[in-house]
């Protein structure tokens, strides 16, 4: 037989790389100490012998195999071989796991083998070629350092023959020709090899040598000395070995014509389940997994109808094949059919007390949408199995909406879980697919559900007011069947394909406008209103909250970054105007940053920072009060305006020129405003003498009606008021008061209509530095909704007709305002 290549990749001790230019030491083995050797029949004889150790190899008699040396006993022991000039012992160890094998490590049985060749290369790495000769047995090891030497005795392989023995031989050599021959790529040298042996202890060593047996199936070939009983167990597992690369051959001349690149993968696991079949292996996997399910099945306490439809999948999943699109299909319907929260967990009593706690803890102010969250969770106390109001907060961004339902969740001592709903357009997303599709799954209630694991959590549905229809229908009209509860008890999912109980899961929707939201989903919901905070309220806030959580999230430790109470005052007032508090906490973040800096520096230990010292670092001032200036002269009033995100002010200013009578409106108005700016006109025309107008001042002007903020796209109808004060002001040359914001709706009648949004109105006005409203006489009962704090710093004028906003609102009448008018 030729020698093997020494940089071939086979079993040995540790692989290692090619590396240039090996040193080579040959041993011939006619020069071996023949007395260390015992020919085949000759009596066994006792001597000592040199042991390499190996890992996940065996080395067979008559074979010769490169081995790779890695650890320094076996590096010493083949150089002290290659010394002596003797042969050398080739035993596997037990654990091929262990580094530094004991005596007690090694498998008795190995081969004694003539030292070949020994390589060192410049790299450091160490190889050895060796040729097996006999088998051998330990009886003792005489020492383990620097490498292992044992007593050992070699084993006489008895040599037999009779018709018995050559039939199975012959048989032997022919499968193994048969399993060369189904082998992708076999070496020329190893056919003649096995076609020219010529014993049956020969053909067994040869063939177990070179063909895929396994490490400690090949120990076991060693340890039988008996050539009958070695004939009968290779030819066993060569058999075995035939009709896999039978199976693997033919499956694969079946597939290679009908399959392409991309079906690769899917042939692999044919052929792989194919295998797996003809092993017997396959089906104990399948049967063991189909068992698991059908436990998991049981303890998910699935209603009936739910638990019938679970088992009819079950039974398709047993007879299907693993190799099949559909197998893994109905496997991921199992999973999150037994993994859904079918029955309903012990929910712990609510304890309204702590609930208050919770919500003073992680709320302030918000005092009526406390009261209302604490009635709520009262009936549900009350009344756990009736069916509660699903609320929805609405309000401006960053007035704590997502949060007040993670605190109603921590009262309740229930899982929360959040489900976004801005930017869904297709129905799929709330009903979910049909299983049958690929890819399919839940919509994203049941994988909420799944999330949260519990059928009573506290779910949020989060941006309800930001859903859209599109071409794959309409989402809301989905949440309709949600969010009702006459219905929700048996809600059915696309996917699931059985109804599911959501009437205990207490759903919790937010909003920041009401008017994109469809009227039966709305009318579906208790609307809770939240409006913006106070200045006083952004204060607490930024101390109780804010303060301590961005300090946390800038790295600083309490106490080394001090914000006075004046500080944060000034940030509210002139860094931040919004309902919210999210562009307050941003600003606050930017101020500790910057005392972050002056620390990891080391330029300060603790740092504080007063009002003068925010300019250089947020900028100049951004918010000031605008009033003053644009109220000084007759033609301005100042509005209040609603909008998303919380109130503001509106300025109307209005001029006249000569002309014809017309009236020109700018500052990108609604035709709602623009029909308010006519009826104020017409009011103003007819009522001319009794507004104290001369009608003079009418006749052959045209008058224009600008609102600044000309980008800002303005509409609805509670600016008459504001509009019709600047109409009388510029008329009569009476300034209106640079103190007074006022909205409401005005009639041709000369009648103060109610309007919306008082609250967020009014806290624009407070914020602004107004210090006088005027409202309408039928918005008194919005007047508690209005923080205590903004109620005592304002002064109400409530307004029946535009007369008495005429009298209250404009400056008296002058000299200078008579000639003007």
């Amino acid at each position: 037989m030729t020698e093997p290549d020494i940089h071939q990749p086979i079993p040995a001790e540790e692989r290692s790389a090619d590396a240039p230019r090996p040193a080579v030491f040959e041993v011939k083995a006619s020069e071996t100490d023949a007395a260390d050797a015992t020919p085949r029949g000759a009596a066994p004889a006792m001597d000592t012998l040199i042991i390499l150790p190996v890992r996940d190899m065996v080395l067979f008699p008559g074979t010769v195999f490169p081995i790779a040396l890695g650890r320094s006993v076996s590096i010493a022991a083949a150089q002290q071989a290659v010394r002596e000039e003797k042969q050398i012992g080739v035993l596997m160890q037990r654990d091929a796991g262990k580094q530094e094998p004991a005596a007690g490590d090694f498998h008795s049985f190995g081969t004694v083998a003539n030292v070949l060749r020994y390589i060192s290369t410049p790299d450091g790495q160490h190889h050895v070629v060796v040729q097996g000769e006999s088998r051998f047995q330990v009886e003792e090891f005489l020492h383990e350092q620097p490498f292992f030497r044992a007593r050992v005795r070699l084993v006489v392989e008895p040599e037999q023959r009779s018709p018995d023995i050559e039939a199975r031989f012959i048989n032997l050599k022919r499968m193994a020709l048969e399993a060369l021959q189904l082998l992708p790529q076999v070496p020329s040298d190893l056919v003649g090899a096995v076609q020219g042996a010529t014993s049956p202890s020969a053909l067994t060593d040869l063939i177990a040598a070179y063909l895929d047996f396994e490490p400690d199936k090949k120990q076991e070939l060693i340890e039988t000395i008996d050539p009958v009983a070695r004939v009968d167990k290779v030819t066993a597992t060569l058999a075995h070995r035939i009709e896999v690369l039978r199976l693997t051959a033919e499956i694969g001349r079946q597939t290679k014509a009908t399959f392409d690149e991309r079906q690769k993968e899917a042939v692999l696991r044919e052929q792989m389940a194919a295998i797996q079949k003809q092993l017997g292996e396959g089906d104990a996997g399948r049967a063991q997994e189909v068992l698991d399910l059908g436990a998991a099945i049981d303890k998910a306490g699935m209603p009936p109808e739910a638990e019938a439809a679970a088992r009819k999948e079950l039974r398709r999943y047993e007879r299907s094949s693993d190799a099949s699109p559909e197998s893994g299909m109905i496997r991921n319907h199992l999973d999150w059919m037994v993994e859904l929260p079918w029955s309903l967990a012990d929910a712990a009593p609510i304890d309204i007390a702590e609930a208050r706690r919770v919500l003073d803890a992680d709320h302030f102010g918000l005092k009526k949408i406390k009261d209302r969250i604490v009635e709520y969770l009262a009936v549900r106390k009350l009344a756990p199995n009736g069916k509660a109001p699903i609320l929805c907060f609405a309000g401006p961004p960053g007035v704590g909406k997502t949060s007040l339902g993670q605190s109603i969740a921590r009262a309740m001592g229930r899982p929360f879980v959040r489900v976004s709903l801005g930017g869904v357009h297709d129905e799929a997303e709330i009903r979910g697919h049909r299983s049958t599709y690929i890819g399919a799954l839940p919509g994203n209630i049941v994988q909420g559900l799944r999330k949260a694991g519990a059928r009573n959590c506290v779910m949020m549905l989060d941006e309800i007011d930001k859903m859209g229809r599109g071409v794959q229908g309409d989402p809301s009209a989905a949440m309709l069947e949600v969010l009702d509860p006459e219905q929700n008890g048996s809600f059915r999912d696309n996917y699931i394909g059985t109804p599911f109980d959501l009437s205990r899961v207490v759903f919790i929707a937010t909003a920041n406008m009401l008017d994109t939201i469809p009227g039966p989903l709305r009318d579906r919901m208790e609307i809770i209103q939240l409006a913006g905070y106070t200045r006083a309220e952004k204060l607490e806030i930024a101390k109780r909250y804010l303060l301590a959580r961005q300090t946390e999230a800038n790295g600083l430790k309490p106490g080394q970054v001090t914000l006075s109470d004046d500080t944060l005052r000034a940030i509210v007032g002139g860094y931040t105007r919004e309902a919210g508090v999210r562009n307050l906490e941003r600003e606050i973040g930017a101020v500790l940053r910057h005392a972050a800096v002056r620390i990891a520096e080391g330029a300060d230990t603790e740092v504080r920072v007063t009002p003068g010292d925010l300019p250089p670092i947020l900028g100049a001032v951004r918010f000031e009060s605008e009033v003053g200036l644009r109220t000084g002269v007759p033609g301005v009033a100042t509005g209040l305006a609603w909008t998303p995100v919380g109130g503001e002010i509106l300025f109307i200013e209005a001029t006249r020129s000569q002309g014809r009578g017309g009236l020109m409106l700018t500052g990108q108005l609604g035709d709602v405003m623009k029909e308010s700016a006519q009826i104020a006109l017409s009011l103003v025309r007819n009522r001319a003498a009794a507004l104290g107008i001369d009608p003079k001042a009418l006749e052959g002007a045209d008058i224009h009606v600008h609102v600044p903020a000309g980008a800002t796209p303005k509409d609805g109808p509670s600016a008459g008021v504001a509009m019709t004060m600047a109409l009388v002001s510029l008329l009569s040359g009476r300034p209106v008061r640079h103190d007074t914001a006022m909205t409401g709706e005005v009639s041709l009648r000369g009648l103060v209509m109610p309007v919306g949004g008082i609250k967020e109105k009014v806290l624009a006005a407070a914020a602004a530095g107004i210090t006088r409203v005027m409202l309408p006489a039928r918005n008194r009962r919005d007047h508690d909704d209005i923080p205590e704090d903004v109620r005592n710093a304002l002064e109400f004028v409530w307004l029946e007709r535009v007369d008495e906003a005429v009298a209250a609102g404009l400056e008296p009448a002058t000299a200078e305002a008579d000639q003007a008018a």
